[in-house]
């Protein structure tokens, strides 16, 4: 049995249905059995789904009977509902570890995060960082995966540009100076990075970084999404002192605020990758983060939107899930 944490959320639900569809037995560990249900619909008969929280310790040994894998994607980007970086990314995981370990269960797959280093000064990365280093220390037989931005119809990067400019309707505001830079990649790739892990034993003990074919700008990426909804927009350079009080103020007002200031501060960090695993050692050529497949936006709509971030409606209701196709890695 694969437990896979954080089964609901955007690459969780990606990754359990690539599994399901090559026939593996799944436990899907959920925090919300509402949004669960939506989002695995199309497997519910195929996996077992249960409800338990990572920060709350004592919710975790059921759900590890029969387990011979853990791959742990528990994480939050944004803080909210007084749950922190600290509380979820970095106790949560050494919550997982050691019920994996109480368990007996040895393999532990960890999805980290590109640059992650509990050195840092930006509290995401470092939360992330000293998770990985409390995994690797576990004496488990771990791998870490690293991706950057990860993209595609749930993502909550490319996705909150597409929909700030179904609001902006005259001019669209360029974070800083525009030239920070990412390597995004496809969620289809990072899961089926994730699941081939369970069959290589040559990687247990390994972190891999995955990105994207590309690396590009913050700019590049505005103008990229642009094209595929086919709008036009003035694009302004607005310097990032002069965005953190609008930032601070959404973070306050909206239920689903679209950026933090904690990630706003992570622009001064490359989110690049220098050896691509996914090419170099999983054999996936990388999805491009091109216009054309990026069509899905075209779905999105401006009162969409303003519901997303006022807290009223989920990715779901504007795109279904991504379809992720068998173990050769193909997408439906």
């Amino acid at each position: 049995m694969i437990l896979v944490t954080g089964a609901s959320g955007y690459v969780g639900n990606n990754l359990v249905r690539r599994l399901a569809a090559a026939g593996k037995p799944v436990r899907a560990l959920v925090r919300n059995p509402d949004k669960a249900a939506a989002r695995l619909a199309g497997v519910r008969d195929q996996v077992d789904i249960v409800t338990g929280d990572v920060t709350r310790p004592e919710t975790l040994p059921p759900v590890m009977a029969d387990v011979s894998a853990v791959i742990h994607l528990v994480a939050i980007a944004i803080e909210s509902s007084g749950r922190t970086y600290e509380q979820v990314n970095t106790q949560g995981t050494i919550n997982m570890v050691d019920a994996a370990k109480a368990a007996g269960v040895r393999r532990f797959v960890n999805m980290s995060q590109n640059g992650a280093d509990s050195r840092l000064p930006y509290r995401f990365l470092a939360s992330k960082g000293a998770a990985q280093d409390y995994v690797a220390a576990s004496g488990l037989d771990w791998t870490a995966l690293q991706p950057s931005v990860i993209w595609g119809p749930q993502d909550e990067f490319a996705n909150v540009q597409a929909r700030l400019i179904k609001l902006t309707p005259l001019i669209f505001p360029v974070v800083g100076d525009g030239q920070a830079l990412f390597q995004p990649v496809y969620v289809g790739d990072v899961v089926e990075a994730a699941a081939r892990c369970l069959d290589m034993d040559s990687m247990i003990g390994g972190a891999y970084a995955l990105g994207g074919p590309e690396v590009l700008t913050y700019e590049a990426i505005v103008k990229r999404v642009l094209l595929a909804l086919g709008a036009r927009r003035l694009t302004v350079k607005v310097p990032v002192p002069l965005l953190r009080p609008v930032i601070w103020l959404m973070g306050r007002v909206l239920p689903n605020p679209p950026v933090s200031s904690g990630l706003l501060d992570l622009l001064n960090v490359d989110n690049t990758v220098e050896h691509n695993a996914l090419a170099d050692v999983f054999g996936i050529t990388p999805r491009p983060f091109t216009p054309d497949n990026l069509d899905y936006m075209r779905q999105f709509t401006a009162i969409g939107s303003l519901r997303r971030f006022l807290g009223q409606a989920t990715a779901d209701e504007e795109h279904p899930a991504d379809e992720i196709g068998p173990a050769d890695g193909t997408r439906a």
